[in-house]
């Protein structure tokens, strides 16, 4: 079993992915115990999300929050199933932002939070004193297979654009530039004569690809993305992977010291691809 939270009066529920894959039939079961055979919508094993769909209307459901304005330190509440114990709350605090690097999925940028999250919570809401849904919660850090004071959440925002694409497009549409990157450091911004160690360094350009055609060279530093700050990697390439196929973009990037602009157009990421 595991958690899940509705969206939507028409019966949309946001989960988690491992929580119904491989799954033949679902059940959804409602805090006042009325059961539902759910359909799967669609699921992004790269984002760990899933949609299922349950008929019924207007059903209570939770309002959006917006998790880019979530701040260190705001309370939190993490409403879940853990261990069969269902309609569980547990409140903590955001303890860390854009997390990335755990291994989990492969678009990362974690909401990390002290709320008691056990087996049992995935797919359950992270939910905002506003009563907002901000994230949904995915993973915990555990040496014990339970609670130890690290939870990790999927950004709502993530979460909302991933679930639009399964219910509109039956599949997640990723935005493809076609580039290596590396993080910025210390030393590659004294060797660059960067102001600092922000920003996404392109250490390769695939061939006929969007970077190609507009004009990127290996070398090249993308210190924004439309006009947002590029502080590393990881946020450059989710913030190329949620714009989508043929979404234009325009790039501020540092190339021998002097500030260059690029307006590209990107291509859908291959669903494949080779080293």
């Amino acid at each position: 079993m595991g958690s899940g939270v509705v969206v939507s009066p028409d019966g949309y529920v946001v989960t988690n992915h491992h929580v119904i894959d491989g799954a033949n039939k679902v059940t959804v079961t409602l805090t006042d115990k009325r059961e539902f055979d759910g359909t799967i919508v669609g699921s992004d094993p790269q984002t760990d999300l899933a949609v299922i769909k349950i008929k019924d209307k207007d059903l209570p459901y939770i309002p959006w929050g917006n998790s880019s304005k979530l701040e260190v330190g705001e309370y939190v509440l993490a409403i879940g199933n853990p261990f069969g114990l269902n309609s569980t709350v547990t409140q903590g605090i955001v303890s860390a932002l854009g997390r990335e690097g755990m291994g989990i999925t492969k678009y990362e940028d974690f909401i990390q939070t002290d709320a008691a999250i056990n087996p049992g919570n995935s797919g359950g809401p992270l939910v905002n004193l506003r009563g907002e849904i901000v994230g949904v919660n995915s993973a915990i850090f555990s040496r014990s297979g339970g609670y130890q004071g690290i939870g990790f959440a999927v950004p709502i925002n993530m979460a909302q654009r991933i679930m639009d694409d399964l219910i509109n497009k039956g599949t997640v549409s990723r935005g493809w530039l076609g580039v290596g990157i590396q993080d910025v450091t210390q030393d590659l911004a004294q060797a660059f004569n960067l102001e600092n160690a922000k920003g996404s360094l392109i250490t390769g350009v695939m061939r006929d690809t969007p970077a190609d055609r507009g004009g990127l060279q290996r070398g090249d530093v993308v210190i924004e993305l439309n006009g947002e700050e590029m502080l590393n990697s990881r946020q450059f390439r989710n913030e190329i992977a949620n714009a989508g196929a043929g979404s234009d973009i325009e790039l501020k990037v540092v190339r021998n010291s002097k500030i260059m602009y690029f307006k590209i157009n990107l291509d859908e990421r291959p669903k494949e691809l080779g080293r």
